[in-house]
C-alpha cells in the first residue's frame, strides 16, 4: 500500500525525540534524578535503550527444554519429610533440594544426618532415577554426599543413572561460619579425591558448588555475587588440576546458585552474566567453552515476615526472571519462609508459580528472550564488566581464601550493604507491607508447628575470619514491629494521635504519609476529621480535646505548610501541655524548625528520613 497511515497511523519517532518529549513532560525536574536509577554497583539504568543488533544467544545446556521445578525437603521428621516430597513430585515438581540440618539454607530445620536409613526414610516413595537432585551446600557435605551413595545402593540403583549434584563447597562454609579446621592448602588437596570418591560410585556430578546466595545474603552487590562465583570456580579448579584432574573435568564438576530476587532486569542480566563469565573463563583456560549448570533460587533476602503474601509476587517475579533469564532448575522459597517452616499450602504455591509461568505462559519456548533487548544486554554487560573487575581484585588479593582471610571482600560488601540500609531506612527503598503500606491489621499466615533448632556451634579451628552474616531487608522494620507488638500484648497499645490542623482535606498526603509512617513500626495512628473553623483555622481546644480523650501518649502534627507557620507554635504547645510525652510534625520545618522544637516538638518526618531512628524513637517513648 502506497499510503502507510493506514497500517502505521504514528509518525516514526527516535530517541532524540522521545528525549525531548520527556523533558518537557517533566516541566524542569532533573532527567537524571527522575528517570535514571542505579544498581548497587552504580550501573545507570536508563529508562529507553536502542535494540542491540546481531545480538548472540546466551544460552544454557537445555536452551529450548523446560527448567527443572526444584522443591525443598527441609523438614525434620523422616517420614513428614517424604509425605510432603510426594506430594510435590505428584503437584509437578522435577526435582528435590535436599536441605540438611547445619546448613545456612535449612534455617533451623532440615533432614537429620544420622545415617543412610534415615535419609532414605525420608525420600520413601521418591523415585530417584526419574527427578534431580540437589544436595543444599552444608558443613556436612561429604557425610551427606556418602549417606546419598549409600542409600543409592541400598536401593540397587545405577548411579550414572541419576541427576546429582552433591553441593560440596568448603569455601562458603568458611565465609558463613568463619571456621576452618585447617588450611585451605590441606583442604585443597582432598578436593580431587572427594570427587574421585563419588565418581567412583558412579556419579556423574557435579560434585563442587559455587554458591554465591551468600553475597546476597549478606548484603552484596550483583558484580560481588558473580566474582565471588568466578573466584571461587577458579579455586576450586587450580585446586583439582594440581590433584590431577584435567581442566575440562574439573570445569564439569562444579555448578553455580545464584539468587534471584523481585528486580526482574537485574535478576535476568545476572544470570546472563554469569555464562558469559564462564564462558571467558573456560577460553582463558584454552578449552572450548560448554555450559554450566546454573541453578537459581528465589532471594531469601527479599522475603518478609510481615504481609507475607506479598512475598508470592516478589516470588513470581524473581522465578520469572530465573526462567528467562536462563536457569537450568529453579527453587521458590515458601512465601512464608521468613515466618517458619513452610506448609502443604506455602508449598503448593511455590511450585505452581513455577508451574503457571512454564505452563501457561510458555517461557521455556523462546531461547534467551532478552536476546537483543537494549536494556537486558546493556545490563549484562555492564555488570561482566564490574563483576570480572571485582573478580581480578580478588585475584590480585591471593585470590578467594586470602582475600576473606584479610577481611578484603567482606569489606567491601559492608560497604555496599550500608547504602542501603541508608536507603532502607530513609524509605528509598520500600518494602511493601512492611516498611511502605503496612497492615496492623493482618493475621499471620500459618507455618508448621515445629519450632526451629538452636544453630550448631562450629569448634574453633586454624583458620578464622570475619564471617559474612546473613540477612533479610526488613529485619529492621519487624524488630520495631515485634517491640510494638510486645507493648500491645502487655495492654499498652502503642498509639499516636494525628493532630489535623485545619481542613482534613487540605492534607490528605500527609495525612495518608503520617499513617504509613508510624505503622511501619507497629504504631498505631488515631485520625480525626480535623478541627476547622470557619475560616480555616484550627479550634485547639477541640484538638487537644480530642487529644486527651484519644489515649495517645505521642501524637504527630499534621497540616499545611501555611499552617505551619500561622499556627504551629500554638498547637505544639498545647499538646505538650496536654500531656504528649513526644510530638512529631509531618514535613520538613525549614526555618521554622526552632520555634517549634522550643515549643515541644521533639522530630519532624518526611520523606528521606530515617525511618528507623524515628520510629525506634517514638517506641522508646511509649515504652517509658
Amino acid at each position: 500500500m502506497a499510503d502507510t497511515r493506514l497500517t502505521n497511523p504514528f509518525s516514526p519517532g527516535d530517541e532524540a525525540a522521545w528525549r525531548a518529549a520527556a523533558i518537557r513532560a517533566l516541566k524542569g525536574a532533573d532527567f537524571e534524578k527522575k528517570l535514571v536509577s542505579r544498581s548497587a554497583d552504580g550501573i545507570a539504568i536508563q529508562p529507553l535503550y536502542p535494540r542491540k543488533p546481531g545480538a548472540a544467544l546466551v544460552a544454557g545446556a537445555s536452551a529450548g527444554a523446560r527448567w527443572r521445578i526444584m522443591q525443598r525437603v527441609d523438614h525434620p521428621h523422616p517420614d513428614q519429610a517424604s509425605e510432603l516430597a510426594l506430594a510435590d513430585l505428584g503437584g509437578g515438581a522435577d526435582g528435590l533440594a535436599l536441605v540438611f540440618h547445619g546448613s545456612a539454607g535449612a534455617r533451623g530445620f532440615g533432614l537429620p544426618t544420622t545415617n543412610a536409613a534415615t535419609l532414605d526414610a525420608a525420600l520413601v516413595g521418591v523415585e530417584l532415577d526419574l527427578v534431580d537432585i540437589r544436595l543444599e551446600p552444608s558443613p556436612q557435605a561429604r557425610i551427606t554426599g556418602r549417606l546419598f551413595a549409600e542409600m543409592v545402593k541400598r536401593r540397587k540403583l545405577a548411579s550414572a543413572d541419576l541427576k546429582v549434584d552433591f553441593g560440596i563447597d568448603l569455601i562458603g562454609l568458611l565465609a558463613r561460619s568463619g571456621v576452618w579446621m585447617a588450611p585451605w592448602a590441606d583442604i585443597a588437596k582432598r578436593l580431587a579425591d572427594m570427587r574421585a570418591e563419588f565418581a567412583g560410585h558412579g556419579f556423574n556430578g557435579p560434585f563442587f558448588s559455587c554458591d554465591s546466595r551468600l553475597v546476597h545474603e549478606a548484603g552484596g552487590s550483583e558484580a560481588q555475587e558473580l566474582a565471588w562465583a568466578l573466584a571461587t570456580a577458579l579455586c576450586h579448579v587450580r585446586a583439582l588440576e594440581a590433584g590431577g584432574v584435567p581442566l575440562d573435568k574439573a570445569l564439569a564438576a562444579l555448578s553455580f546458585i545464584l539468587a534471584i530476587d523481585a528486580d526482574q532486569f537485574i535478576g535476568i542480566a545476572k544470570l546472563r552474566a554469569l555464562r558469559l563469565l564462564m564462558n571467558r573463563m573456560q577460553e582463558a583456560c584454552r578449552l572450548d567453552p560448554q555450559p554450566v549448570v546454573l541453578h537459581a533460587e528465589t532471594a531469601w533476602r527479599m522475603l518478609t515476615r510481615t504481609e507475607s503474601p506479598v512475598n508470592m509476587l516478589r516470588n513470581a517475579i524473581a522465578a520469572f526472571s530465573a526462567g528467562v533469564g536462563g536457569a537450568d532448575s529453579v527453587a521458590v522459597l515458601p512465601h512464608t519462609a521468613a515466618r517458619g517452616l513452610g506448609d502443604g499450602f506455602a508449598r503448593r504455591i511455590a511450585r505452581n508459580t513455577q508451574a503457571v509461568l512454564m505452563e501457561e505462559s510458555h517461557l521455556w519456548r523462546v531461547v534467551d528472550p532478552a536476546a537483543g533487548a537494549g536494556g537486558f544486554e546493556a545490563l549484562t554487560d555492564q555488570l561482566c564488566e564490574r563483576a570480572w573487575a571485582e573478580f581480578q581484585q580478588i585475584e590480585r588479593e591471593g585470590g578467594i581464601v586470602t582475600s576473606l582471610q584479610a577481611g578484603a571482600l567482606q569489606a567491601r560488601i559492608a560497604v555496599v550493604k550500608a547504602r542501603r540500609d541508608k536507603d532502607l531506612a530513609a524509605g528509598r527503598m520500600p518494602l511493601t507491607g512492611t516498611s511502605a503500606f503496612p497492615n496492623l491489621a493482618e493475621r499471620g499466615e500459618a507455618v508448621l508447628d515445629i519450632a526451629p533448632a538452636a544453630p550448631r556451634a562450629i569448634a574453633s579451628g586454624p583458620v578464622t575470619i570475619a564471617p559474612l552474616a546473613s540477612h533479610r531487608l526488613s529485619e529492621g522494620f519487624e524488630a520495631l514491629r515485634e517491640r510494638a507488638d510486645g507493648l500491645r500484648q502487655s495492654g499498652r497499645p502503642p498509639r499516636l494521635f494525628v493532630a489535623v490542623l485545619g481542613r482534613a482535606s487540605d492534607v490528605a498526603a500527609r495525612i495518608g504519609f503520617t499513617r504509613g509512617f508510624f505503622e511501619a513500626g507497629g504504631i498505631e495512628t488515631i485520625v480525626s476529621d480535623g478541627f476547622a473553623e470557619a475560616d480555616g483555622s484550627t479550634d485547639l481546644v477541640a484538638l487537644t480535646d480530642a487529644y486527651k480523650a484519644s489515649a495517645a501518649a505521642i501524637a504527630c502534627l499534621c497540616g499545611t505548610d501555611e499552617s505551619y507557620a500561622a499556627e504551629g507554635t500554638d498547637a505544639a504547645m498545647a499538646l505538650a501541655v496536654s500531656g504528649a510525652n513526644s510530638l512529631w510534625l509531618a514535613g520538613r520545618p525549614g526555618e521554622l524548625e526552632a520555634g517549634l522544637r522550643a515549643a515541644g516538638a521533639n522530630g519532624f518526618i518526611f520523606a528521606g528520613c530515617d525511618m528507623l531512628n524515628a520510629l525506634k524513637e517514638a517506641l522508646d517513648v511509649l515504652a517509658a
